[in-house]
């Protein structure tokens, strides 16, 4: 059986900390909270692109895109999905981007 890489998530129901999520370190942490999200359990039911686009505002500049992807990963993990590497998620990022006819580009 091959070894995981990186620290692992505990389960879904003993995250207490956003740092504690995969993909999810201090800064990112930091993000999340200055968009109000304090704890894991506020993730379930949020729109990760909701809150990029907060972040974006909030701060007064564009986000490297993978901010958006570790967002989707949290939510998606506190909502039920497998913890996944926030990479797994470029590819929904870039469909609902190119479909809602985002015409702003990420950077």
């Amino acid at each position: 059986m091959p070894k995981s890489r990186g620290r692992r998530t505990p389960a879904r129901d003993a995250v207490t900390r956003l740092e504690q999520l995969r993909n999810i370190g201090p800064a990112l942490a930091a993000d999340l909270r200055r968009v109000g999200v304090r704890v894991p359990r506020d993730l379930p039911g949020q729109d990760p692109y909701a809150l990029y686009e907060a972040l974006c505002a909030d701060t007064g500049q564009r986000h490297d895109p993978c901010v958006l992807d570790v967002f989707i990963s949290a939510v998606r993990f506190m909502e039920g999905a497998p913890a996944r590497p926030w990479w797994h998620y470029t590819a929904e990022r870039k469909r609902r981007l190119h479909t809602s006819g985002t015409t702003r580009r990420l950077p």
